[in-house]
């Protein structure tokens, strides 16, 4: 599989939905596979909140492949083969997009707080931009799960010629309640962290120790990515071999895993973004900007294959159902499925021979 990695510097302003301006801006992105002359082989694979560009192969010197690495590959689901596979890493992110951590220009300091706020809309036009530039103005599908579903949606509803079939996995129409207090946990977690110092710290502040109000609200979030059958399985009520029962913080094995994964991740993945991109998430509501979601919806000319996991606990199947009788009722292009899981919301990433046949049907049926 042919692996390429590229970042493009724009010059012209991104108008945003919050009526500010980025100027100017880049966008890290990867392609797998190869163009064909018509350039009709095309797929856009939107990442998740934690997501990078980087969704499948290996760079040189790294034990762990892209995110989606089971999915994309050759003779995989998504065959680079056959399609040429383009993923951008979202602006407010921190691995090559532009972010608060990015240079605000004509200085030579990062944004910092004073990154605009971005929403999913801004992060599909930052992308569309992209696809201008290389020259691509039709897609055969745009696929994504969880935030990068809300991104496939996002774009059927506002650039409504541009892809032939929209494949959003394991999201929603609109971010509920729910999704939102189990996000406050980890902006506040992070805002009361003294390290934080309201986002006045240095780049690689948190490289070696990690930044612990990331890591404590890192925890709330894999507790929603997961079910309690998934972490039953994975971990019962097993201890610590090492640690005693009647210490003070002993612990169980699946304490354990989380403080592994979350401290891991807070020296990964910088505060400020993750507080930026959180809030793209809680803001995210399709119908924004027309009158109804219902005129949203009926917007939509692709195909839409709606892709649900029973046992997601974040997303749940309900909300993907609702666009599915919506779209039902319009007499437009749809499929939907319902992935029988008890893995909980990332199933999407981890249980992908459960699915994996359902998308290659859908884009050779539609070749």
């Amino acid at each position: 599989m042919k692996i390429e990695t590229h970042t493009v510097h724009f010059t012209s302003p991104l108008y945003l939905e919050s009526g500010r301006i980025l100027e100017p801006y880049e966008i890290r992105y990867e392609t797998y596979g190869k163009i064909n002359e018509a350039k009709d082989n095309v797929i856009l694979v939107c990442h998740a909140l934690s997501g990078s560009h980087h969704a499948s192969g290996l760079y040189e010197g790294d034990r762990k492949a892209g995110w989606w690495n089971n999915l994309i590959g050759d003779g995989k689901a998504i065959d680079t083969n056959r399609y040429f596979v383009i993923c951008s890493n979202v602006i407010g992110s921190c691995f090559g997009s532009t972010g608060p951590m990015s240079e605000m220009y004509p200085s030579l300091q990062p944004y910092r707080l004073k990154f605009p706020v971005v929403t999913i809309k801004d992060m599909v036009r930052a992308q569309r931009q992209l696809l201008s530039y290389m020259g691509i103005h039709q897609l055969k599908a745009i696929i994504g799960g969880s935030m990068g579903g809300m991104q496939a949606l996002q774009f059927a509803v506002d650039y409504p010629n541009l892809a032939e079939q929209i494949i959003p996995m394991a999201t929603t129409y609109a971010t509920r309640p729910w999704v939102i207090a189990f996000n406050k946990v980890a902006i506040e977690a992070i805002r009361r962290d003294p390290r934080f110092n309201n986002g006045n710290y240095s780049r690689d502040e948190f490289r070696e120790d990690g930044c612990d109000g990331l890591a404590i609200g890192r925890i709330a979030g894999h507790i929603s990515y997961l079910s309690p059958e998934s972490m039953d399985r994975k971990f019962g009520r097993n201890y610590v071999a090492t640690d005693g029962l009647f210490e003070l913080f002993g612990r169980y094995e699946v304490e354990r895993y989380m403080e592994y994964n979350t401290n891991n991740f807070s020296r990964s993945f910088d505060p400020l973004s993750y507080l930026y991109i959180v809030k793209a998430i809680n803001t995210f509501n399709l119908s924004r900007g027309y009158d109804s979601l219902y005129e949203a919806v009926s917007r939509i000319k692709a195909k839409v294959h709606l892709i649900s996991f029973a046992g997601d606990y974040l997303f749940f199947p309900e909300e993907m159902k609702h666009l599915a009788n919506m779209l039902k009722r319009n007499n437009q292009k749809y499929s939907y499925h319902e992935i029988e899981s008890d893995y909980g919301h990332d199933a999407f990433l981890v249980e992908i021979d459960k699915f994996d046949a359902i998308i290659k049907e859908i884009l050779e049926v539609e070749s």
